[in-house]
């Protein structure tokens, strides 16, 4: 052991090796620190939770889930407003996902809140998933604007000039004169 310690470099055995004196009294401990209370191995006991602040907790936290998309629209919308209204792969891919990720959150609207299931929170919850399927539909309503806005929705007559039918004139004239 001996022989390890003398190809080790001095600053490594003082990290390793305790300090052989006590602390000196004459400097006291900073606020808020007491020597004792770092070495005692007792912790304060927790009263148990009642299942009523269980559900008071859960239902904080699914309100907090429920409002989730509402907090992103303002980003959405200075995004889309930034991208421009012109078909570049940049802009229709934003668009793309400002459809599918709102899509795909009302599709797993149940699954999203099962873990806040509980016979406390039951009847709570049904509001909780009515915001959360409003402030979705805000997304997606924020992503119809912009493909308004791109021109890709047909909302002029001039989109469905196809499916038109001629006007039937009600007189025909004939010129006389050759």
């Amino acid at each position: 052991m001996a022989t390890k310690s003398k190809n080790l470099p001095q600053w490594y055995i003082d990290l390793k090796t305790p300090p052989s004196h006590p602390k000196s009294s004459n400097i006291p401990d900073p606020p808020g620190f007491s020597a004792k209370k770092r070495f005692s191995s007792k912790q304060p006991a927790r009263k148990p939770t009642t299942a009523e602040e269980t559900d008071t907790l859960k239902l904080k936290k699914a309100w907090e889930l429920a409002i989730a998309p509402a907090k992103s629209v303002p980003m959405n919308a200075i995004m889309m407003y930034m991208s421009g209204n012109s078909l570049q792969i940049f802009s229709i891919m934003m668009v793309f996902m400002l459809f599918k990720n709102p899509v795909q959150a009302l599709t797993q609207t149940n699954a999203v809140f099962t873990r806040f299931d509980s016979e406390g929170t039951r009847g709570k919850l049904f509001l909780v998933k009515v915001v959360y399927v409003l402030t979705n539909l805000l997304a997606l309503g924020l992503g119809v604007w912009k493909v308004n806005g791109m021109g890709l929705l047909p909302n002029t007559r001039s989109d469905w000039l196809a499916w038109e039918t001629a006007r039937q004139p009600l007189e025909n004239t004939v010129l006389a004169f050759r």
